[in-house]
């Protein structure tokens, strides 16, 4: 379930255009060779009776486009965010002040992204599902993975927490975003929590990660981790 950041779609404007630009110029300079190549008498036939640019202007134009293809995937590579997380144990958590696995997600990139879309997938330890907890049959919203928490015993914001982030909020460079804690009842109940998050970079293009917010999780914390920054 969990992957690795992938690009989910590239910037019309930016990326595509561009693309169909050289390919266009690409084809003149085809057409130009092959006219330039052709009989005085057979350039008088259609469609070689139309000159549309010299050889000089052909190549021009493929040149030109191609280098702004590749200075745009150059850029794009700069821009682009590098989504990651981390956990540790914390304490402090929930109305009793108790140890928690608390997650953070960050990005690693020279810019700031903007969320676009944020949603889970969870699943139960067996004894939960015994109890009437049921696994998510897809991808749902912050309103339906707390209702299933909720449906399966757990306390909203009492045995554990998922951060309610909604599209526009900016991810920044710099500082890491608190996703979700974990009391150690809601750690022997709960499997999974799969988080996607879309991201959205200078660029225009969309990037996309699936992270398990539990993923190494200490299930029986008996004190808080060091702090990491």
């Amino acid at each position: 379930m969990e992957t690795e950041q992938r690009v989910v779609r590239r910037s019309g404007l930016f990326s595509r255009l561009l693309f169909a630009l050289w390919c266009l110029a690409l084809l003149l300079l085809i057409y130009t060779l092959i006219r330039q190549n052709l009989t005085s008498q057979a350039t008088r036939s259609w469609p070689w009776k139309i000159r549309l640019l010299d050889l000089q202007g052909a190549v021009a134009a493929v040149l030109a486009t191609g280098g702004a293809s590749l200075a745009r995937a150059q850029y794009a590579r700069t821009v682009r965010p590098v989504i990651g997380y981390f956990g540790r144990v914390e304490a402090g958590h929930g109305p009793r002040d108790q140890l928690a696995w608390a997650c953070r997600m960050f990005n690693g990139g020279q810019d700031a992204a903007v969320v676009t879309d944020v949603s889970y997938w969870i699943t139960y330890a067996s004894a939960a599902r015994v109890r009437g907890a049921a696994d998510s049959l897809g991808w749902v919203r912050h309103p339906d993975v707390i209702a299933s928490i909720e449906m399966s015993g757990l306390m909203n914001r009492e045995d554990l927490a998922l951060t309610n982030i909604g599209p526009g909020l900016p991810l920044s460079a710099s500082q890491p975003l608190f996703m979700a804690w974990f009391t150690e009842r809601a750690l022997r109940d709960v499997g999974n929590v799969f988080v996607r998050v879309r991201l959205l970079d200078r660029m225009g293009d969309t990037h996309e990660r699936v992270i398990n917010l539990l993923k190494g999780a200490n299930r029986s914390p008996s004190h808080p981790d060091p702090p990491i920054f």
